[in-house]
């Protein structure tokens, strides 16, 4: 008989203690701004704004949606103006190390984005919670976000290799960008562009450009010499504008470089 039951098993329970002290909704801007050196790591979701946080030193740009982790010990502000609103939860514990360690977070990989989908559930948790439980909805945000954080990243990946397998199937179409790309795959243009920059470390048009580029190279050394003909296969539809970025990007012109490959 069949069931609607689903059962997931832990194969590896851990019983090691995970503390939360506070769960706020900061919206005060001098709190905001006023430095401390954090007692308990932090687990911080943009509510609202474009932010610059200051932590341990270095300045990271955030927006809305996104989750920031700021551990004990480290330096930390924030550059905010009004109407710019956060929600944060500190924590300790062994088990914080321990899931820490499992998903690679840690002062170089801090920071993800796109989780505006938790907003409503933070901000209704807090407000519901009571002295007697807050402690119960503190840990159980906390949880729930930090294991969203492996399939988004997941996600993620996936999206930005789509992104590639796009490219590499239509370079050669002059009018290629970014917004058909994102039109395509029914995602916000501005919101893939910045994923792939994060991920790739490169901007999206710089990478397609160089794609093109790359691609012009390999033209040249099969022996194609018209840069008319090279300029339409790798996606210029103007060749003396493909010379151009060619120069920039090699050194030397398109004819130059087939010149030294003759030679």
């Amino acid at each position: 008989m069949k069931t609607k039951n689903i059962c997931k098993f832990i194969s590896e329970p851990s019983f090691d203690k995970l503390d939360t002290h506070s769960f706020i909704y900061e919206t005060n801007i001098p709190t905001m701004k006023q430095p401390s050196i954090l007692k308990y790591n932090r687990i911080i979701l943009v509510k609202n704004g474009n932010f610059m946080f200051h932590i341990a030193g270095a300045q990271i740009k955030v927006n809305t949606g996104s989750l920031i982790f700021a551990f004990e010990g480290e330096s930390f502000s924030v550059a905010a103006t009004a109407g710019e609103e956060y929600l944060y939860i500190d924590f300790s514990g062994g088990r914080a190390d321990m899931l820490f360690r499992r998903l690679g977070i840690n002062a170089g990989n801090r920071t993800f984005d796109g989780f505006d989908g938790l907003i409503p559930l933070w901000h209704e948790s807090l407000i519901r919670a009571s002295h007697d439980n807050i402690d119960l909805a503190a840990e159980s945000v906390l949880l729930y976000s930090i294991s969203r954080i492996n399939t988004t990243c997941n996600e993620q990946n996936t999206l930005v290799q789509q992104i590639i397998d796009i490219t590499e199937e239509n370079f050669s179409n002059p009018q290629l960008s970014i917004s058909i790309i994102a039109k395509e795959l029914a995602y916000n243009a501005k919101y893939i562009s910045h994923l792939f920059k994060q991920k790739m470390g490169v901007g999206y048009t710089e990478y397609l450009r160089m794609h093109r580029i790359n691609y012009a190279i390999m033209l040249l050394d099969h022996g194609i010499d018209s840069v008319k003909n090279i300029a339409s296969l790798s996606g210029f539809s103007n060749p003396m504008y493909f010379s151009s970025v060619f120069k920039q990007t090699v050194g030397v012109s398109p004819s130059e470089y087939n010149s030294k490959q003759s030679g």
